[in-house]
């Protein structure tokens, strides 16, 4: 009971403003998001779209994107983002589109959050035939001194940071009728300014559920870090590894 309801209190942590969200979580590589729309794809649903990180890159590909979020503050950063795109209120387990009406369900960053069972089944609802469910994470490397010390300000020692997390190396849980297939594994960097890192800090569900005074000491134990990481490299463009890692499976 205890883990479900820190889950929850992290959950509802993404209904705080999203400026910061918007302005310093990634996108994901080309190479990945190609692999995951299937070939011939009109109608997608980007599940979990956020800010829409994602939802960018598929409307690039010329798909009709449906972004669907539970987080009111989510939606309207989307909206004001992207004003043409469809965006309605929902979840793994309640995708708001019709049976049959999507070629794809793509779910950037979020499946942690969805109960595999519900969503697996829900996903195959809204699904068209041969339809594909994706599932993508980009996953933060801490390696090196400065990617080592992000790790230490994100998730102190002693606390129980986030409490559900991207996969990792393994693969997510999903349910039938759904068997997932391994895609490309990604190795990448992204480059912020110092305002660009206090920014991704403080988009983390860890530092957006603490009290005022501990999250004003956690973004300026941030800016610091960004200070004196720029003063070593001689260089104001910090450069955060990733590696993002891809899953689908066919309908």
């Amino acid at each position: 009971m205890v883990a479900d309801e820190v889950r929850d209190r992290h959950a509802r942590s993404f209904t705080a403003d999203m400026a910061a969200y918007a302005r310093a979580r990634p996108g994901y590589p080309d190479e990945v998001v190609d692999w995951l729309v299937p070939a011939g794809a009109l109608d997608v649903v980007d599940l979990g779209a956020g800010t829409g990180q994602l939802t960018r890159s598929l409307l690039d590909r010329g798909l009709r994107v449906t972004a669907v979020d539970p987080s009111p503050s989510m939606r309207a950063a989307l909206s004001a983002a992207l004003p043409g795109v469809p965006v309605a209120a929902g979840s793994g387990e309640a995708v708001p589109v019709p049976d049959a009406s999507v070629d794809a369900v793509l779910c950037a960053q979020a499946w942690h959050w969805v109960d595999p069972d519900a969503g697996s089944a829900e996903a195959a609802r809204v699904l068209r035939p041969g339809g594909v469910l994706g599932l993508v994470w980009n996953t933060r490397e801490s390696s090196g001194r400065w990617g080592a010390e992000l790790d230490r300000l994100l998730v102190p020692t002693g606390s129980p940071g986030s409490p559900v997390t991207g996969p990792g190396d393994a693969a997510p849980p999903v349910a039938a009728p759904f068997r997932l297939e391994r895609g490309p594994e990604v190795a990448w960097t992204q480059h912020l300014d110092a305002a660009g890192l206090v920014d991704l800090v403080a988009s983390r569900s860890y530092v957006l559920v603490l009290d005022d005074p501990d999250r004003r000491r956690v973004l300026a134990d941030a800016a610091d870090l960004a200070r004196r990481w720029a003063a070593d490299t001689g260089s104001s463009r910090l450069g955060i590894g990733y590696v993002t890692r891809c899953w689908r499976a066919l309908r």
